[in-house]
């Protein structure tokens, strides 16, 4: 039976202590209960933790099994509660219904931490989202994360939001400084940081780690980042360990996104700046370098390789370059790549493309899709909860239509469309954007129609990212001949393939086996074909978006009847 916070508080195994604030909702789970409404989190990490446990690992566990205790004395006795999952490993989170409850218990945390393990806190006061009844998802807690990410060992950073509320009930002693207004990973907006003082605190600290700390020109970004927490753990092992990393994925699965997020986390150790150079616009591939040098703030050299004049600007430098978008001018951005790695051994290279660059000592990684409702769910609204592509819709249909809701009745149609559009963040927004005008359920029954309900979306992007359409033309528009032949001729397998099948539906005088086999390989290396594991053998399959858009050059191609006869032998002799 779920406690109220009072009976909490009274419990011997409560964590609440002090009574809840008013106007504050309490969802409860076992036997304690997260606030909900306006709350102030804290979000709190170890600062160099990974280099005590390779370092001395007995000691660092004892340490952090230490801290974690004291830190969960202090949530409790200050009338904070920590969610089920959140705050694994080197970190915590703890959620409180009065912002100087969280503030005193961020100083108790810092005053009774053990020399040598070096706490940074972050402190933001919001409005707060549940993924269940056990832990928060959104907004808040991310900008909560990045102000803590700001920090250093030892130092307390508070929102403009937690600071307004506290000011003037702060702790015996305490004071706060304002650390001016700074750009968080990944947010569009900026926040105005302060720090909290205490005589038993220090009280100088390096510069905060925000982006406008280390040079670079990464875009600001005008909407929220969803889910990818997997994914970007991922990158930034692959990111630290390799100079060339490609990250590749089929138009619209969010490459560009996914890697900007990764440049900005890490930027640390790139103290000499960060490049973003977005290749999109360009048409011609004489213009891949000049953009580069014209990113760098470089003037032509008359007479002088433009090459040789980037790698002089950026010998001796530790630097990431992001090139974006390098599918449509592939070979430029192959060459790019692999100058700046032979002539600039502080560089790494991070690209964007459709299909590796194909250069030594590349390593691609190709994006995965949103993870999407299970079919076999109950599809209820709580148990959509853990769904990327799920969140990603709602996050997106609300700001096209404020007051939408996802409601159990609706539930069942927003798990169809994600799981119908494979989990691919622009197909998504665009059905999302949908709903101005549109039911979950008309959204889900239109997409047997898909190009023409995924119409127009933002006006600003790019042409080949305004339409769901538009994304696979520019696909499509780069393949040889040979291959958009295979590419139709895939479209009859309703389902996933084996080569043996391929090369028996879709091998002719035109196209023989061997010729299906290399074709097949380049369409995987273009993403419009995804390959998967299967035991010991590989089997193959398109999303479906993909694959109505090949389904209707099938048909154009008046190829159709005879594909489907040839698949129709092929199993019927299976």
């Amino acid at each position: 039976m779920v406690k109220t916070p009072n009976e909490l508080r009274e419990s011997p195994e409560g964590r609440l202590s002090g009574p809840v604030q008013w106007g504050v909702k309490a969802v409860g789970r076992g036997d304690f209960v997260l606030p909900v409404g306006t709350v102030t989190l804290l979000l709190l990490d170890v600062e160099g933790s990974t280099k005590a446990f390779e370092r001395a690992p007995e000691a660092a566990t004892e340490a952090m099994i230490r801290l974690r205790s004291a830190i969960t004395d202090d949530v409790g006795s200050h009338g904070g509660v920590q969610p089920v999952e959140q705050g694994e490993g080197d970190s915590a989170v703890a959620a409180f219904a009065r912002a100087s409850d969280a503030v005193a218990c961020a100083l108790a945390i810092q005053r009774n931490t053990d020399v040598g393990m070096r706490v940074r806190i972050g402190l933001h006061t919001g409005e707060i989202q549940l993924r269940d009844a056990g832990n928060y998802i959104g907004g808040t807690i991310n900008r909560c994360a990045r102000i803590r990410d700001l920090g250093h060992g030892g130092q307390v950073l508070l929102s403009r939001s937690t600071h307004d509320l506290v000011v003037d009930r702060l702790p015996c002693d305490a004071s706060v400084r304002e650390m001016g207004t700074h750009r968080l990973r990944d947010l569009a907006r900026p926040e105005m940081i302060f720090q909290l003082c205490h005589p038993e605190l220090d009280a100088e600290f390096p510069p905060l780690r925000s982006l406008d700390a280390t040079p670079n020109n990464l875009p600001a970004q005008l909407t929220s980042f969803i889910g990818r927490d997997d994914e970007l753990v991922q990158l930034g092992k692959l990111i630290a360990e390799t100079r060339l990393l490609t990250v590749t994925g089929a138009g619209g699965c969010g490459k560009t996104r996914l890697a900007l997020h990764a440049a900005a986390d890490a930027i640390d150790a790139y103290p000499d700046g960060e490049w973003f150079v977005d290749l999109a616009p360009l048409s011609d591939p004489e213009l891949v370098v000049p953009t580069l040098a014209a990113v760098l703030g470089i003037k032509e050299t008359p007479g002088r390789d433009w090459v040789d004049t980037i790698a002089q600007r950026l010998s001796g430098h530790r630097a990431l370059v992001v090139l974006d978008n390098c599918e449509h001018v592939i070979a430029a951005s192959a060459e790019l790549a692999d100058g700046l790695l032979r002539s600039c051994p502080g560089v790494t290279v991070l690209a964007t493309s459709r299909e590796p660059l194909g250069v030594d000592g590349e390593v691609t990684w190709r994006v995965p899709s949103l993870t999407v409702p299970d079919e076999r769910s109950t599809l209820a609204v709580e148990a959509m909860a853990a769904s990327d592509a799920v969140r990603l819709f709602i996050d997106r249909a609300t700001r096209a239509r404020p007051n939408f809701a996802v409601t159990n009745e609706t539930a069942p149609a927003v798990a169809q469309i994600c799981q119908r559009l494979d989990g691919i963040p622009l197909a998504i927004e665009l059905a999302a954007a949908r709903v101005r005008v549109l039911s979950p359920q008309q959204i889900a029954a239109g997409l047997d129609d898909r190009f023409r309900m995924l119409g127009a979306g933002a006006r600003t992007a790019v042409q080949r990212h305004q339409t769901l359409r538009a994304s696979i033309d520019s696909s499509y528009d780069l393949l040889t001949e040979r291959e958009r032949v295979l590419f139709r001729r895939l479209a009859v397998f309703a389902g996933g393939f084996d080569l043996d099948a391929a090369e028996a539906v879709c091998a002719d005088v035109e196209l023989d086996r061997w010729g299906v086999l290399e074709v097949l390989v380049s369409l995987v290396d273009r993403s419009l074909v995804v390959a998967d594991e299967d035991g010991d053998v590989t089997r193959y399959r398109m999303l479906e978006s993909i694959r109505q858009y090949a389904v209707e050059l099938l048909v154009s191609s008046g190829e159709q009847e005879t594909l489907r006869d040839r698949h129709l032998e092929r199993y019927e002799a299976f």
